[in-house]
């Protein structure tokens, strides 16, 4: 009985879900890249050569900034959700990658975080979210 009832509030679930991811990451993981600026990118970028990727580091760092930051507030208000989702999962899938490459730190943290953001791909942002009021407003 209950879970039928909480059935009703799936989209206030994945509003939840979403802000608090969102949220979560720019606070716990994108705030201190953001800040660290073009030094921290450098770095950050560096990391890349574990793939061959050696060229312009500031710009990769900045990248995985822009994925913690500014994607993960796309996230937690639903705004160009899917393409957000999708670039964070792939942040998350070179992150935990360079872990078990380095075997420096937990792979396991960005490796759960690539997994959810590639569960809301699939689900989408949700009735409570930017793009829900956008197509509202488009079909009018």
């Amino acid at each position: 009985m209950i879970w039928e009832k909480l059935q009703q509030h799936r989209d206030a679930g994945l509003l939840i879900l979403r802000v608090g991811f969102g949220l979560g990451f720019i606070y716990f993981h994108g705030w201190a890249k953001l800040m660290g600026g073009p030094e921290r990118w450098q770095g950050l970028g560096e990391s890349l050569s574990r793939y061959g990727i050696d060229f312009a580091p500031p710009f990769w760092g900045f990248m995985a900034m822009l994925s913690e930051t500014l994607f993960a507030l796309f996230i937690a208000v639903g705004f160009l959700f899917r393409p957000a989702a999708l670039l964070l999962a792939f942040t998350m899938l070179v992150a935990s990658m360079g872990h078990m490459l380095s075997g420096q730190g937990n792979p396991g943290h960005s490796f759960k975080n690539m997994w959810v953001a590639i569960g809301l791909i699939f689900i989408g942002p949700g009735k409570h979210s930017v793009d829900a009021w956008l197509a509202r407003r488009k079909s009018r």
